[in-house]
């Protein structure tokens, strides 16, 4: 049976936020609110755990789950051939709506899908997203919805779609809207925007000026 908590509730969100860390390390699947919409979540480094949260929204492997980090420091650990183009753009857009698809460490011991040796890496704006993430280290974190339906804004209609497949829900009211993040791939030479999103082309191009849009 799953079990919400209201994190506008003080005790609730304390118990919430220590009830959801459990489950992640348990391997199991917790919903949580980021700055765009609600998230369904599990430890980056549970195979078990990422494989049920793709089951539970219906989705295969050739959609990667992205991962959700509580601090920019924890990218030395996760990527490689980070530039210094992207350090910038961390610095100008984290936390926030900005996704950067980086080479990940070849070191590392996960399983997001296929993801051809890069990681979809954000630092939510959100403060009940980073308390957890900084308690639980990096998730994997997808729009907690069925594929194909839509993205959820609320805890509500994310508990009506994933029901019991969700150990925990956070529930942390609606969330700012459905505007997804912008996702810039930088993994080559020059930073590529993939998907245009919350910050806007005009937005990027004043701290990397020569980004490139893919067609």
């Amino acid at each position: 049976m799953a079990r919400r908590y209201d994190c506008n509730d003080a005790t609730d969100r304390t118990t919430g936020l220590r009830e959801a860390a459990s489950a992640v390390r348990r391997g199991e699947l917790v919903v949580l609110p980021t700055d765009t919409v609600y998230g369904i979540g599990a430890d980056a480094f549970s195979s078990e755990g990422v494989a049920d949260l793709l089951d539970a929204k219906g989705r295969g492997r050739n959609m990667p789950t992205p991962v959700l980090i509580g601090s920019p420091n924890t990218l030395h650990g996760l990527v490689t051939d980070f530039s210094e183009q992207a350090w910038e753009l961390v610095d100008a857009f984290w936390p926030g709506a900005l996704t950067l698809v980086a080479k990940h460490q070849p070191s590392l011991q996960w399983d997001l899908g296929d993801t051809r040796g890069t990681v979809a890496v954000r630092m939510p704006l959100h403060p009940v997203a980073i308390e957890l993430l900084t308690e639980v280290g990096p998730m994997a974190v997808s729009s907690a919805n069925l594929t194909g339906h839509p993205s959820p804004e609320t805890c509500d209609a994310a508990q009506e779609m994933l029901g019991d497949s969700v150990s925990v829900y956070l529930d942390g009211g609606s969330t700012p809207g459905i505007v997804p993040s912008s996702i810039v791939d930088v993994t080559g030479r020059i930073p590529l925007l993939l998907r245009a999103g919350a910050i806007s082309v005009e937005e990027l191009r004043k701290v990397v000026p020569d980004l490139e849009v893919a067609n």
